[in-house]
């Protein structure tokens, strides 16, 4: 799993470098189900592809892309006329949120509207959210697939409004992370925020980042000697004993340099 193999539910997906190696992950997993006596219907496979769609997303050499035809479930959407409809639509989009740039920023006039002491009036900051929501998937950008054998680059940053981050390989994006503060992340100091950025690039990419060597950069230059400071409180003991388990060096990146995990943020 993982390796060459995806599976989700009853879907397989079967992936390889080249074709001397497709036909030995072939064998592989069809031998497999032969083993465990699981069977897949014949005409609902489909072999030797250069290109996939698979769980909405358009997979090939290029890499992946949202797939035009299932957006449109996000694209039609009707004006949300309850919290429930709200919370419906922000799920759904959300399932797209790798691809979309600055998606927390862009979501928060809508995701106010969940809270339990909100009263729900449909401002024009939210029709523009909304409708900026349902454009972005169609025009979001291809992007690679990452290849575990190689280093990562993480770009953090923060804000008062979220948090914000890049994950990246040999220069190209790999996918958007965001994500809004917490009421109570509100009142953490600059260093505090800064740290919460990378805590969260490492725990929503975990399965990319816990065997691979990563190098994380933020624009908080104190955070590149959070591993030799000895004044640190227990929130930052705790995040630094989770930063520890990952292979990690942290850099000093100018806010001027770090502008995309900034305008995430």
């Amino acid at each position: 799993l993982d390796e060459f193999v995806v599976v989700f539910i009853d879907d397989i997906l079967i992936y390889s470098q080249s074709e001397e190696d497709h036909q030995q992950h072939l064998r592989l997993v069809l031998g497999k189900l032969r083993e465990h006596q699981l069977y897949a219907k014949l005409s609902k496979c489909e072999f030797w592809l250069s290109e996939v769609k698979f769980l909405g997303h358009v997979i090939s050499a290029k890499g992946v892309a949202v797939d035009p035809e299932t957006v449109t479930a996000v694209t039609d959407w009707k004006q949300p006329k309850t919290v429930t409809q709200v919370r419906n639509f922000l799920g759904l989009a959300g399932y797209y949120r790798r691809f979309i740039e600055n998606f927390s920023k862009i979501a928060r006039p809508m995701t106010q509207l969940l809270k339990k002491e909100e009263k729900f009036v449909w401002s024009p900051q939210c029709e523009k959210a909304f409708q900026t929501l349902k454009e972005k998937p169609v025009s979001s950008p291809v992007f690679i697939l990452p290849d575990t054998r190689k280093d990562f680059m993480v770009y953090c940053d923060a804000s008062r409004q979220g948090l914000g981050c890049v994950l990246m390989q040999d220069g190209h994006v790999v996918a958007y992370a965001s994500r809004q503060l917490r009421p109570h992340e509100g009142n953490y100091p600059t260093h505090d925020l800064e740290l919460a950025a990378v805590v969260h690039a490492l725990k929503i990419w975990r399965h990319y980042l816990i065997e691979n060597r990563c190098e994380i950069y933020t624009d908080h230059k104190s955070l590149k000697y959070i591993f030799t400071q000895s004044d640190l409180n227990l929130r930052q003991r705790r995040w630094l004993e989770l930063i520890k388990d990952y292979d990690v060096g942290i850099h000093h990146h100018p806010g001027k340099a770090n502008v995309v995990a900034d305008a995430l943020s």
